[in-house]
């Protein structure tokens, strides 16, 4: 079946990472295999794990809790030549096991909970009530380096390397601090997408049943970068201060971050080609001309031992900042540049709507058989995505040591080891005592409304 036949009808449904092109035939790469896809889902891909984490503790015995949560969550699944299986859904923990083992799925994404079984939405279709809509759905975020390409000039497109990947880990740091201590959310998972780019899942129980409308005034809050390619300038502050989130942001990570790492790194004011591309944000023609001037005139004397980028930044910081009448109202442009080139940039669409399908944690990206670990965003600065766990180095792993008899799981003996066990420790574990405190609490409410009425 072709991507058009599986979509049945569903045209608003979107699957994130899908490039126009397609993915290229007879390109899949020494670390993806068929083969060894197959042994990692039967030896080493948490099912377990994953049926906990999206069952929210509706998979136990009590009273409260909801039998058909579970298999009201779709699952999508991707397999080879790029056929799609849409509306995929379980009854259990076995049910999920038994059928990623036995179809492979070469990407696994997960979709919201409907109000009904997605496999039997038809049935209810046939009544002529529209019953078949999400009802919950984590709150995500996808964020992609390929957004970034006009910031950096060490890689484009899927490529990635150690100069550029920071720009994923400021994002990270940005918008988890706001989500904790401006939303007040706690159950938060942070994922590398496998190629190029993070993924979010936050998954309290408020966060999950907000509505499109809520979901997007999120996403809007932290929406700073409007620009285009066609856009000279693609941030633009107003008022008199920074919102707060804007400004601690800024303090605490952007500027030094800008300074230290990105500025050097990026060798941003390296060419004219690129400094010219930061003068043309700031809106006044004497000020970029007096800066052209200097640093035209460097090029022809250059005999600073200092770093070009760096003396280059701080005439540019000097001029805007120092309080001289033409630079009176662009005292701002220095703030607009540094979040124009590190602020995260989400997409948008993602996080608006609670219909859209996301990579399962721990799938293998097809492009680069890289595994889709979380990140721990308490110390994401040494996350090195060039050395995530490839399928390849799995099977070599395991092979080597089949002799240990010390470890409890296949991936005990791999390095996909450390990643399961922060998942469960850091996220499963606190997440599901917050499940079910919040299942009890509920339950007993309900007992004592019930209660209640029955006295009067």
């Amino acid at each position: 079946m072709t991507r058009e036949e599986i979509g049945n009808g569903s045209e608003d449904m979107v699957i994130d990472e899908c490039e126009p092109e397609g993915r290229e035939r007879n390109s899949v790469p020494d670390e993806f295999n068929a083969n060894y896809l197959k042994v990692y889902y039967g030896k080493l891909f948490p099912h377990a794990d994953i049926f906990k984490w999206i069952s929210y503790g509706n998979d136990g015995k009590h009273p409260a809790c909801d039998q058909s949560y579970f298999s009201r969550r779709e699952f999508s699944y991707t397999l080879d030549n790029d056929i799609y299986l849409r509306y995929q859904s379980f009854n259990s923990a076995s049910e999920l096991e038994n059928s990623i083992k036995e179809k492979c799925p070469f990407k696994i994404d997960i979709g919201p909970v409907y109000s009904v079984d997605p496999a039997k939405r038809h049935a209810y279709a046939q009544t002529g009530d529209n019953v078949f809509t999400p009802v919950e759905r984590e709150l995500v975020f996808d964020i992609d380096i390929t957004d970034y390409d006009d910031v950096r000039y060490c890689c484009s497109g899927a490529d990635v390397c150690l100069d550029c990947w920071p720009l994923m880990t400021v994002a990270i740091k940005v918008i988890d601090t706001s989500l904790r201590d401006d939303f007040g959310f706690n159950h938060i998972l942070w994922v590398f997408s496998g190629r190029r780019g993070v993924h979010c899942w936050v998954c309290d129980g408020k966060a999950r049943r907000l509505t499109n409308e809520q979901r997007a005034s999120i996403a809007e809050y932290f929406r700073v970068y409007k620009g285009n390619e066609n856009s000279l300038k693609k941030v633009s502050f107003t008022g008199l201060a920074l919102h707060p989130f804007l400004a601690r942001s800024y303090s605490e990570v952007l500027k030094d971050f800008f300074k230290s790492k990105l500025l050097l790194s990026q060798k941003l004011f390296s060419t004219e080609e690129r400094y010219e591309k930061i003068l043309e944000m700031i809106p006044d023609e004497s000020i970029t001309s007096e800066l052209r001037g200097k640093w035209q005139e460097n090029k022809r004397s250059s005999i600073s031992k200092e770093d070009t980028n760096v003396v280059r930044w701080q005439q540019l910081k000097h001029i805007l900042q120092s309080g001289r009448p033409k630079a009176q109202g662009l005292r701002r442009c220095v703030e607009e540049i540094v979040f124009s080139f590190t602020y995260p940039r989400l997409d948008m669409e993602v996080s608006k709507h609670m219909n859209h399908l996301l990579k399962a944690p721990f799938c293998v990206h097809p492009k680069t058989g890289r595994v889709c670990v979380p990140i721990d965003p308490n110390c994401c600065e040494e996350f090195d995505p060039t050395a995530v766990p490839t399928l390849s180095k799995l099977l070599e792993e395991m092979n080597m040591g089949t002799l240990r008899a010390d470890v409890d799981n296949e991936w005990d003996r791999t390095s996909l080891g450390k990643s399961i066990r922060f998942f469960r420790s850091s996220f499963l574990q606190p997440l599901l005592k917050s499940c079910k405190e919040e299942i009890e609490n509920s339950y007993n409410a309900k007992l004592q409304h019930s209660k209640n009425s029955m006295s009067w």
